[in-house]
C-alpha cells in the first residue's frame, strides 16, 4: 500500500511527499481508513510507529471537506510536550490544506492561549488541566467537537487523568467520532474504552506490551553509587553522541545532569520542576545534537520525539514494568535502530524481574567494563586516586548470553 492509496487531499499527499513518506507503518495502513469512513477506533502500537500520523492525516481530510464551528476536532494528550509535538505534527502534515491548528497547555501564560482561542480553530491539541481551565473562563467551547482524539492513553491512566477526562467528555457532543491511542494495550485501556467507544474497530499491529525488534536491549549490573559513574564511562568510551537518560525524581535527574557536566559531557535536564521554556530549549539543543545527554523523569520524557536517537538508559528501573516500554521506544523509532542500556542496583532486582514478566523474556545481563571511580571529597578531606572497578556481572544464568562491555554492538 502507499499513501496515494488513502485517497487523501491533494494538499495532504503533498505535504507526505515532501516529508520523504511514501509506504505508510502498519498503524497508519490499518487506521487510516477506519478513521477517514468515520468510525470509533482503539488502537495498540509501540511508540515510534507513527501513530500521530495515523490519526492526524485522516482527521484534517475530514475537517477540510467539512463546517462547523470551532473547534471542530480536539486532541487530548497528557503532557506539554506530547501536546507540542502533535500540534507540530498537525502543521506539517497540514502546511497546504486550509484548516487552523491551536495547541494550549499549562506552564505558560493562560492569556495568549485565549487570545488564539478566539479566532478559527479547526483542530485542537490540549492537556485536560489547561483545557479545563480555558473551559471555565468560558475561553473556549467544545460543543461542535466532531472527532475527539485520547492520545497517549495507558499515560493518562498512569498520571491519573481519568476524572479530567470524564470532565472533558461532559462538555464534548453526544454525537461525535472517538479515537484512543496507547503505546500499550492493557485491559485496563480496553475497560476505559468501553466508556466512550461505540462499536469501536480495534487495531493492534504488535503484541501487548513489546519492544521494537531493532532495540538492543542490555542490562548492568550496578551498586546503586556507582551508577552515575558507569554512565558517564559508557558515554565516553562508547562515543555516544546523543543519550536519553531516565530517572525516577527530579532531583535526581538534577544530580546526574550535575555530575555529567563535571565530567566534561554536555548535558541538560527537564522536568516538571522546569519552565516550559527551559524544557523547550533543552529539548532543541538535544536534537540539534549541541549536548550530548538529556537527563529527563518519566512525565517529562512523554511527547518526546527525537529522529534516529541512538541510546536511552534506564539510570534507574520504573517502578511500573510497562513504562519500560515507553522508555526505550524513544530509540529505533519508524524502523531504526538503537540500543537500550538498564543500570540494574541490587535492590532493583525485583523491578527487572517485572519488567522482564511484562515482556515475557529475560533481558541480556552485560559484563560491565572497568570504570573508574573517583574518591568524592565528601567522603574524605584527602582525596585517594580513583580506583578501578573490575568487570563483573550478577543475576546472569545460562541463558543470559555476555555482551561487550559498554554494551554496544
Amino acid at each position: 500500500m502507499l499513501f496515494e492509496d488513502f485517497g487523501l487531499l491533494p494538499a495532504l499527499s503533498r505535504a507526505v511527499a515532501e516529508k520523504g513518506y511514501s509506504t505508510p507503518t502498519p498503524i497508519q495502513a490499518k487506521a487510516i481508513p477506519a478513521v477517514l469512513a468515520g468510525r470509533d477506533v482503539i488502537a495498540g502500537a509501540q511508540t515510534g510507529t507513527g501513530k500521530t500520523a495515523a490519526f492526524v492525516l485522516p482527521i484534517l481530510h475530514r475537517l477540510v471537506q467539512s463546517s462547523g464551528g470551532s473547534p471542530r476536532a480536539l486532541v487530548l494528550t497528557p503532557t506539554r510536550e506530547l501536546a507540542a509535538q502533535v500540534a507540530e505534527s498537525a502543521r506539517t502534515y497540514g502546511r497546504y490544506a486550509d484548516a487552523r491548528i491551536a495547541v494550549v497547555y499549562g506552564g505558560v501564560s493562560i492569556n495568549p492561549q485565549i487570545e488564539v482561542l478566539r479566532r478559527r480553530c479547526d483542530l485542537l491539541v490540549a492537556t485536560p488541566g489547561r483545557l479545563l481551565d480555558l473551559a471555565e473562563r468560558r475561553a473556549v467551547d467544545l460543543r461542535e467537537v466532531q472527532t475527539f482524539v485520547l492520545d497517549e492513553a495507558d499515560r493518562m491512566l498512569d498520571m491519573g487523568f481519568i476524572p479530567a477526562i470524564r470532565r472533558v467528555l461532559a462538555l464534548l457532543p453526544a454525537q461525535r467520532q472517538n479515537l484512543m491511542f496507547s503505546a500499550t494495550y492493557s485491559d485496563e485501556i480496553r475497560a476505559l474504552s468501553k466508556r466512550f467507544l461505540r462499536d469501536p474497530e480495534a487495531i493492534e499491529v504488535s503484541a501487548r506490551n513489546v519492544t521494537a525488534d531493532r532495540i538492543e536491549e542490555l542490562v548492568y549490573r550496578v551498586p546503586r553509587e556507582h551508577k552515575r559513574h558507569l554512565l558517564a564511562h559508557l558515554i565516553d568510551s562508547g562515543s555516544w553522541q546523543q543519550v536519553l537518560v531516565f530517572t525516577r525524581t527530579k532531583s535526581g535527574a538534577n544530580r546526574l545532569a550535575q555530575h555529567l557536566e563535571g565530567r566534561g559531557i554536555r548535558t541538560a535536564a527537564i522536568h516538571g520542576n522546569k519552565s516550559q521554556g527551559a524544557r523547550e530549549r533543552a529539548l532543541a539543543d538535544f536534537k540539534a545534537r549541541r549536548i550530548t545527554a538529556l537527563v529527563a523523569t518519566e512525565i517529562a520524557s512523554r511527547g518526546l520525539d527525537i529522529k534516529e536517537l541512538p541510546h536511552v538508559v534506564n539510570f534507574e528501573m520504573p517502578n511500573v514494568p510497562e513504562d519500560y516500554v515507553h522508555r526505550i521506544g524513544r530509540t529505533a523509532r519508524a524502523g531504526g535502530a538503537g540500543c537500550a542500556v538498564s543500570l540494574v542496583a541490587p535492590e532493583e532486582v525485583p523491578l527487572l524481574r517485572s519488567v522482564e514478566k511484562v515482556l515475557r523474556r529475560s533481558l541480556v545481563v552485560a559484563i560491565s567494563p572497568a570504570f573508574a571511580v573517583p574518591q568524592s571529597p565528601a567522603y574524605s578531606a584527602h582525596p585517594a586516586p580513583a580506583r578501578v572497578t573490575q568487570p563483573r556481572r550478577a543475576y546472569a544464568t545460562p541463558r543470559h548470553a555476555s555482551r561487550a562491555a559498554g554494551g554496544r554492538r
